[in-house]
């Protein structure tokens, strides 16, 4: 699943080309929302909110989470599109640009003043204006006995993380992903690290959180089960961790540089 900094950089794409816009053509293909027809709206822009999408178009809002599959595309009017037709789930369309959404996830359109019935329960958004770390902070202790990973994963404890994010993250502060929250020292230093990391990745498309940008030397553990650590050369240790049994997720540590 595309993590805060990829939906950040969706964001910024699409409002470089809609933001001031009035859409010509709207196609929104979901049953529930079929019926709406935003053509003649200005768009005034689009936004990230974590791991969502917020386009806001004339008194409305167009919310999309692109999950697993999704991805929104540009293109010039005739231009082929890298995808089947089938699978485009909106399109909406100014006099220069058309901008196709993918397989998305989740997409509805909600009133401006109803934003926060889809998007007010996300914690501090690591990416964004108002990012609030002692908030972040607060919400990460209120469950001490919760598994620091899947507490970095809640979104609902800070916007934005994903599973690589949490991966590298509890390396980087040396703690295994599975101890209890309120065992890992100095939180403060781990939402710093958070924001910190995909801060500097939020505007290139290679994330790193080692900072050598050569193929295969960009991650510490994540996606490098059975490999040696890059600090002490023990092998990276893999599993399953998640919050149920639908959420279980792949987890790398190093069982000697975490503890």
């Amino acid at each position: 699943m595309p993590e805060g900094d990829t939906v950040y950089r969706t964001a910024e794409h699409l409002n470089a080309v809609l933001a001031g816009r009035v859409l010509t053509a709207c196609d929104i293909r979901v049953p529930k929302f079929a019926t709406v027809d935003l053509t003649g709206e200005t768009v005034e822009g689009v936004i990230s909110r974590g791991k969502h999408l917020l386009m806001r178009v004339g008194g409305f809002s167009i919310h999309s989470h692109l999950k697993m599959e999704g991805t929104w595309h540009l293109y010039r009017p005739e231009t082929r599109w890298r995808k089947p037709a089938w699978q485009a789930r909106a399109i909406l369309k100014t006099e220069d640009w058309m901008a196709v959404g993918f397989e998305l996830g989740l997409l509805e359109v909600v009133p401006r003043e109803a934003e926060d019935s889809v998007v007010g329960y996300l914690g501090p958004d690591l990416i964004g204006p108002e990012w609030d770390a002692d908030e972040a902070v607060r919400r990460l202790a209120s469950d001490p006995l919760r598994e620091i990973d899947v507490a970095l994963l809640d979104q609902r404890n800070l916007a934005g993380l994903g599973n690589v994010y949490a991966n590298e993250l509890c390396f980087l502060r040396g703690v295994l992903p599975t101890r209890p929250v309120g065992e890992v020292p100095k939180l403060d230093a781990v939402v710093a690290l958070a924001h910190r990391l995909i801060t500097a990745n939020r505007d290139r498309v290679e994330r790193t959180t080692t900072g050598d940008m050569r193929p295969g030397r960009m991650l510490w553990v994540y996606g490098r089960g059975g490999q040696p650590c890059r600090r002490c050369g023990t092998r990276i240790e893999s599993g399953k961790l998640g919050a149920t049994e639908l959420s279980l997720r792949d987890t790398y540590w190093c069982p000697h540089c975490q503890t």
